[in-house]
């Protein structure tokens, strides 16, 4: 997943890069609206986090043109906390507000959410190497053998599958599968990931999920 960091406060902007990288996301930054713009022309990216208070145009401006010219969703940065400021904020698009000084792990839990919610409508056919899934029919098919999978299990696949050749970091996959209110137990995700693991070999899969430490995993494919 690739996100853009617009803030003109340099500490705050590599405070955040830091702890988005880790999580393995890749991260674009820019230091105002016209620089962010400027990069959007070559890039394209699935999140931006904005600074409100910025010289020339603001962030309740940008994430106008972010979220309704662009289609980008948008988690607005601020010092202020005053609900006529959040108000502003909702209503110029931004899927979520954080007040300054936050949490870097709560600022990354709430990347997480807004991803899985603004995600573009999932294909109904996804393909890896010789592992093919169907979402309608919840169908697993590698080479020519077809599994019906546990449905945690299918959805962890999926989702592997979907970003194939990726690092995809663990907030991501619990939030995915288990939503808001998962209980951020990881070991249940490493038991779900290595289940799957067993059943690609069993199968013959020519692709296989790496871990990435500290990071999440990797569904690696033939190109």
């Amino acid at each position: 997943m690739k996100i853009l960091v617009v803030d003109d406060d340099l500490y705050i902007q590599q405070l955040v890069v830091i702890h988005l990288e880790k999580e393995g996301y890749m991260v674009f930054r820019a230091n105002d609206a016209a620089e962010a713009l400027l990069l959007l022309e070559e890039v394209q990216v699935d999140l931006a986090i904005v600074d409100v208070m910025m010289p020339g145009m603001d962030g309740f401006e940008l994430t106008r043109i972010l979220t309704q010219d662009l289609s980008i969703p948008v988690i607005l940065l601020t010092a202020k906390g005053q609900l006529e400021d959040k108000e502003k904020g909702f209503l110029s698009g931004s899927e979520d507000y954080m007040v300054k000084p936050f949490e870097p792990k709560e600022l990354l839990f709430r990347v997480a959410v807004v991803l899985r919610r603004s995600e573009r409508a999932v294909q109904e056919n996804l393909q890896a190497g010789n592992v093919s899934i169907n979402r309608r029919n919840f169908e697993v098919a590698i080479g020519h053998e077809t599994l019906i999978l546990p449905l945690k299990e299918f959805e962890l696949l999926s989702l592997l599958v979907s970003r194939a050749n990726q690092a995809t970091p663990r907030p991501l996959l619990m939030e995915y599968v288990w939503g808001e209110d998962h209980d951020g137990n990881e070991m249940t995700l490493n038991t779900h990931i290595n289940r799957i693991r067993d059943r690609l070999k069993r199968y013959g899969a020519d692709v296989e999920i790496h871990t990435l430490r500290g990071i999440g995993y990797k569904l690696e494919a033939p190109k």
